[in-house]
């Protein structure tokens, strides 16, 4: 089974079932975050988690497939050659045009030359009430990794 055919199950069970993200990240003990990303493809669950999560979307026959898919490494960002048209994606592709080399710049000058990893990284998302509309609280917490000098 390939990482789409696992996704397109897990999204047809959550849908049959009116599962949220918060109910499978809770059945496999894991953060949302990181869930959502493995039942998209672009994260592997450990083996237990890959099967509570399996387990939990009640996919009959093939639920032994979805834990192993679950399980197997991602060719990561696989479709990110081009910009998404999808509105909140390309926001971000966006905020990166706008806001990228800031964000470098500050970066820089805080902790010197290098990059923020994205494996030792935490993702979080949040509502935030505000009176002029609610607002999309999004926290990356990745740590610093210096550019090697020789």
């Amino acid at each position: 089974m390939t990482k789409l055919e696992m996704t397109e199950l897990v999204l047809a069970a959550k849908f049959a079932r009116q599962a949220s993200w918060a109910d499978i990240s809770a059945a496999a003990g894991m953060s949302d975050v990181f869930v959502v990303s493995a039942c998209l493809g672009q994260n592997a669950l450990p083996a237990e988690a890959a099967a509570k999560v399996a387990a939990f979307l009640g996919l009959g026959n093939r639920t032994k497939d979805v834990e192993i898919a679950l399980q197997l490494p991602p060719k990561k960002a696989q479709e990110a050659e081009t910009v998404s048209k999808d509105p909140l994606i390309y926001r971000f592709f966006e905020i990166t045009y706008v806001y990228g080399d800031t964000i470098k710049e500050l970066i820089h000058e805080e902790f010197g030359d290098g990059i923020m990893s994205a494996i030792d990284f935490d993702l979080k998302i949040e509502r935030e009430e505000n009176p002029k509309g609610d607002r999309v609280k999004i926290t990356m917490c990745g740590k610093f990794l210096p550019y090697n000098q020789w």
